[in-house]
């Protein structure tokens, strides 16, 4: 029997799916952002070859996120136009639920989710498990395209006179790109819309801006940006 999940369930359950995985693993995703727990755990799955596709369709993906997943040789990552669907799953458990798999999500809001096992609801899992396939089978795998994203990027911040990326600014600040997208939501710099951080009015006023990419909205932001 399926079981219900809040929203620290569902973040366990992830963690433990992931963790319990042996053969192969499914992360889909609209908005992808990964945060340090999740991947170790996928890192670890990697180093045993394990077979991990990634679909996700709306994210902001910064350039040293897609670096890191280029690292990781059995991590497959696909994007999937349209995708609204969060589904997570291993060879024996599937977690449907309305978390995505992004770090501001798993912190600061309300989800719930079910946890099917495949044992106790074969036919479910199996239901859950062709749509996934589906969805890849849909999919544009976007590994080849890291290289041509990460220069685009650069070439896009040097135009900006001097703007870079907030994952470049926090690495400039000595923070951690969390801890400063959490600050500049604190200051009103920036604000979560449909599970992206969208730039506000006063953040404009501070010198940020919009940019879309391939891979959906970022912030660029001046180098010797402050909050004093």
């Amino acid at each position: 029997m399926a079981k219900f999940l809040n929203t620290s369930g569902t973040t366990y359950h992830l963690e433990e799916l992931i963790k319990k995985s042996s053969d192969r693993l499914i992360l889909i995703s609209p908005y992808l952002k990964l945060n340090e727990r999740i991947k170790e755990l996928l890192e670890d799955k990697n180093r045993l070859k394990i077979d991990i596709r990634i679909v996700y369709g709306k994210s902001d993906l910064q350039p040293e996120e897609i670096n890191w997943l280029k690292n990781l040789t059995f991590i497959r990552t696909s994007f999937c136009k349209n995708l609204h669907a969060k589904c997570y799953m291993n060879e024996n458990e599937c977690i449907i639920t309305s978390l995505n798999l992004y770090e501001f999500s798993q912190i600061n809001n309300n989800e719930m989710g079910i946890l099917i096992a495949r044992d106790a609801d074969n036919q479910l899992y199996s239901d859950a498990y062709e749509e996934a396939q589906r969805i890849i089978r849909i999919s544009e795998e976007v590994r080849m395209s890291v290289d041509k994203v990460n220069e685009m990027s650069t070439t896009s911040e040097n135009k900006e006179y001097g703007k870079i990326t907030i994952a470049k600014l926090a690495s400039q600040l000595g923070m951690k790109t969390p801890e400063l997208s959490a600050k500049m939501i604190e200051n009103g710099y920036l604000q979560e819309i449909a599970g992206e951080l969208r730039l506000t009015q006063l953040g404009s006023e501070k010198g940020g801006e919009e940019k879309r990419g391939k891979f959906g909205i970022f912030t660029i932001w001046h180098k010797n940006f402050n909050f004093w």
